[in-house]
Order: structure tokens, then C-alpha cells, then sequence
């Protein structure tokens, strides 16, 4: 009786969610393999090098022998690196353009191609669209030795730039402003935004596109004209997407990036153009200062995993949107 009675019980709910969760693998088995190489490339060039990481907290320095060997017979020094960076006097200044940077890039850069996206899709007719379009997201493409030449260039002495400030007298003489670190940070952000507003702007153009069209036409029978279509249609329906890549961007605060500033600076601007990842380079690499590089690039990891994540936490409690 009692085994016939074990036979008639049903399995339990965590069997019957396992079994159901297999049978939906099984039945989707080519999805997963279309996904395994992705995570085979994920695996291999974003987990597999985080080892590395270990030389944060070992004195490398590469000999004779193996790498392996080097590598795990250094000595182990915890975070020495670390005080080091933080007490040498490199730290307020590298943090401070790095900041400064990065913000400034923010503040320009971040609404840039909202705004862009939103003139591109007002505009009716679809050719001209196409070339607004084509044209702003060209910059993106140009790597960033050509374009430091351009931004040299126009902003030199006898550039566009001062050209135009002499013609119009608001200047009496040349701004040497790639010799002014004030100016440095400004440099560094609109050209970012120059380079990076049109790219960006398909994003928001994509999800312009997925707005049901039904709202606009609600929103022309209550008497809205395109500025009221635009503000009370168009920006509500972005703001997830909004969001999102703010979120993003914020994690990326401490990355002000490398390219445009080890090509744009001097040295009579290295005390406003040097930023961790020029500093990395420098002392790491140029110096063989390897595990001081490591600690300086893990401290930035770090500090921008902790941003992404009390960023997103913050999103959840406040808009109910999130990353996760």
C-alpha cells in the first residue's frame, strides 16, 4: 500500500520546474549554440586575462626565466601599490583631469545626441535625413590619429578657428589653445562629442522608431503641435533608453580614454591633460613599472564597477528602470 501510495504522489514542484526548464533547452538547442561562440570569446578575452590582475599585488619584474615563473615567484607586497598610488602626489592630480575630463564629456556629450536624434527625426524630407544622418556619424569612423591632425589643425595658430575670432574682432591676436591647460579639458570634451554625437544619435533614432505612432496622432488631435509632440511624445518614450545609457556612462566616468589625450598633449599642458590611462601607460609600460600599472588600471575597474552598480540601484528606487 504505502509504495503504491509513493507512486501516486506527484513529483515535487522543483522537479517539474527542472524538467520544464530542460525540455525549454532542448528545444531551443540551436539559440545556445548560436551563443557559444560569444561565450567562448567572452571567456577567453575578458575572463581569461583578469589572472593578470594578480600583478596589482605582487613587485613583477620580468627576467631571464618564463613569464609563469616571473609571474607567481615575485614577491607578494598586498597593497603597496595601491598606498603608493594614492600618497606619491600623482594621485589628486590625475584623478582631478580625469574627472574633469570625463564630467565635461558628460555634460556636452550626453545630450548631444538626444537632441541631434530628435532634429534628424523632425526633419520630413527623407533624403536630406539621410545625408544629415550619414554626415554626423562620419567623425566616428576616423581613427583618432586623423583626427587629433584636424583638431591640431583648426585650432592652431593660424587655424579656422582663430581666423574666424580675428575676422570678427573678438580677438586681436592668435589663442595657443593647445598651450593652455586651462583650455585642455574644454578640447578634450567637445571633441569627444564631435567624434562620438552622431554614432550615438542612431541609438536614440532606433528607439524614436519603435514609438507607436498611434501617440502622435492622440497627441494632433488634442492640438499638439511638433514642439509638444516632441516634448510630451517623444522624450517620455526615450527615457528608458535614456536611462540605460546613462547609467552606462557613469561607470565610464573614470575611463576619460587615451587616444585623444596622448596625441593632443605637451608638455606645457601634462599638468591638465594626464589622466589615469596616459599615467598607466607611462608607468607601466615607459617605465617598466608593471605592477604599479596593473594596481592604477584595477583601482579604476574597481571604482567604476562600484559607480555602475550604486548608479543602478539608484535608477531602480527612483524611476523603476534598471541594467538588472
Amino acid at each position: 500500500m504505502e509504495a503504491y501510495l509513493d507512486k501516486q504522489q506527484p513529483p515535487a514542484i522543483g522537479g517539474k520546474a527542472k524538467a520544464r526548464k530542460w525540455r525549454k533547452m532542448k528545444q531551443q538547442k540551436y539559440l545556445y549554440l548560436m551563443i557559444l561562440p560569444a561565450l567562448i570569446c567572452t571567456i577567453i578575452f575578458s575572463y581569461g586575462p583578469m589572472f593578470g590582475l594578480y600583478m596589482s599585488f605582487i613587485n613583477y619584474s620580468p627576467g631571464g626565466g618564463s613569464f609563469f615563473h616571473q609571474f607567481f615567484h615575485s614577491k607578494f607586497v598586498g597593497l603597496e601599490w595601491f598606498d603608493y598610488f594614492f600618497t606619491n602626489g600623482d594621485f589628486y592630480r590625475v584623478m582631478r583631469n580625469t574627472l574633469a575630463q570625463s564630467l565635461l564629456s558628460l555634460l556636452i556629450g550626453f545630450p548631444a545626441p538626444i537632441i541631434l536624434a530628435i532634429m534628424i527625426n523632425e526633419v520630413g524630407r527623407g533624403m536630406f535625413k539621410r545625408i544629415v544622418q550619414t554626415v554626423s556619424y562620419l567623425p566616428h569612423f576616423v581613427s583618432w590619429v586623423i583626427a587629433a591632425n584636424i583638431i591640431v589643425t583648426v585650432l592652431s595658430s593660424g587655424g579656422v578657428i582663430n581666423e574666424i575670432l580675428q575676422s570678427l574682432h573678438f580677438i586681436d591676436k592668435p589663442i595657443t589653445f593647445l598651450q593652455n591647460g586651462h583650455m585642455f579639458w574644454w578640447i578634450i570634451a567637445f571633441s569627444n562629442t564631435w567624434k562620438d554625437m552622431g554614432f550615438n544619435a542612431i541609438i536614440y533614432l532606433a528607439a524614436i522608431a519603435g514609438i507607436n505612432p498611434e501617440l502622435y496622432e492622440a497627441a494632433r488631435v488634442d492640438g499638439a503641435n511638433r514642439w509638444r509632440q516632441m516634448w510630451n511624445v517623444t522624450l517620455p518614450s526615450l527615457k528608458p533608453t535614456i536611462v540605460i545609457l546613462s547609467i552606462l556612462a557613469v561607470g565610464n566616468v573614470l575611463n576619460a580614454g587615451f587616444d585623444q589625450q596622448y596625441l593632443l598633449q605637451n608638455t606645457t599642458v601634462l599638468e591638465y591633460s594626464d589622466v589615469i590611462d596616459t599615467y598607466t601607460y607611462r608607468y607601466g609600460l615607459q617605465n617598466g613599472m608593471f605592477s604599479y600599472g596593473a594596481a592604477v588600471g584595477l583601482f579604476k575597474s574597481v571604482v567604476a564597477f562600484v559607480l555602475v552598480v550604486l548608479v543602478n540601484a539608484w535608477s531602480k528606487k527612483v524611476n523603476q528602470q534598471s541594467l538588472y
